[in-house]
């Protein structure tokens, strides 16, 4: 009889262990956890494309030192075969404010997890060019401190603004003045090279620029404006500035938004970003309130600017 009775409780304890296991809902992490992990694998995500797109610009910049030396190589052997004819020195100045970007990681140690995010902020930077009588120095006063990529798109600007206007410069000296609001990070990045441009090529003919508009894009040697980062909230420093367009490179026309969906799992909850690709002008319009236009060449820039 005692042996009929174990058999007949073993019999329940294996048909009520496996309803647990087929029915009832596995443990799972708490859920303020799994969030938490997630963020940090969205924090990482855009601190890595953030990295992909500087090591992008350092890459242009290389090239472009290596062709602007040549320029430059072959500018001071055409002086040294004509110094009984060098240009008078040429004096001007032109200021415009301009977007930029910078970063600022915030730390939240929230047991048992650190998380450390990396937060874009768009500020409007003061850009001004003096020309007067020199040595064809181009020299690029900064504050706070920044790095030695403007100095790059400085040596481009000038020269894509001699080629524009047809005006040599190695009589005069070129010193552009950038200065960011108080407490803003040092930045840095080659996106400020077609402003510059304009600003020098404004200096070189005395005319005077609309300080409604304001633009941003990288410049090459043969005037052709490139693509740039941060352009939502360059956007956004633009129109708290009070600017009512925005020119914007032709390559940023595109624009990758992300939308956040929470998907359940048994008893998980994941976070996952999901990628849309949306017209930037369309966007920015819409959501930021300022106008923008598409650009190509420092050429389409100048005609905005008339």
């Amino acid at each position: 009889m005692k042996s009929k009775l174990l058999v007949f409780l073993l019999a329940i304890s294996l048909f009520a262990n496996a309803y647990f296991v087929l029915f009832e809902e596995q443990p799972s992490f708490e859920e303020g956890q799994i969030q938490g992990m997630q963020t940090r694998i969205n924090s990482l995500e855009t601190e890595n494309e953030n990295l992909k797109a500087q090591a992008n610009q350092n890459n242009e910049s290389l090239q472009s030192y290596a062709s602007q030396l040549k320029s430059y190589r072959e500018r001071v052997f055409e002086l040294e075969n004509s110094s009984q004819t060098c240009p008078a020195g040429i004096e001007g100045f032109a200021t415009l404010q301009g977007p930029a970007v910078f970063q600022k990681v915030v730390t939240d140690q929230t047991d048992p997890f650190i998380q450390q995010s990396v937060s874009e902020n768009g500020a409007l930077l003061e850009i001004s060019v003096e020309i007067r009588p020199g040595k064809g120095r181009v020299l690029v006063q900064t504050t706070p401190l920044m790095g030695m990529i403007f100095q790059d798109a400085a040596n481009t600007a000038v020269f894509v603004a001699e080629n524009k206007t047809g005006k040599q410069l190695s009589s005069s000296d070129i010193i552009f003045s950038i200065t960011a609001p108080d407490k803003t990070p040092g930045v840095d990045g080659p996106s400020a090279g077609a402003l510059m441009t304009l600003l020098t090529i404004s200096a070189i003919d005395n005319t005077r620029l609309n300080d409604s508009i304001t633009l941003t894009g990288t410049i090459d040697n043969e005037g052709h404006i490139g693509p740039i980062g941060g352009v939502i909230e360059k956007a956004k420093a633009a129109k708290t500035g009070g600017k009512t367009l925005f020119l914007v490179p032709r390559e940023n026309s595109e624009l990758v938004t992300y939308k956040y969906i929470e998907r359940k799992f048994g008893g998980l909850t994941v976070v996952e970003r999901e990628p849309e690709t949306v017209d930037a002008k369309e966007y920015i319009e819409k959501n930021v309130g300022i106008r923008i236009e598409y650009v190509d060449t420092i050429d389409d820039v100048l005609r905005y600017e008339k």
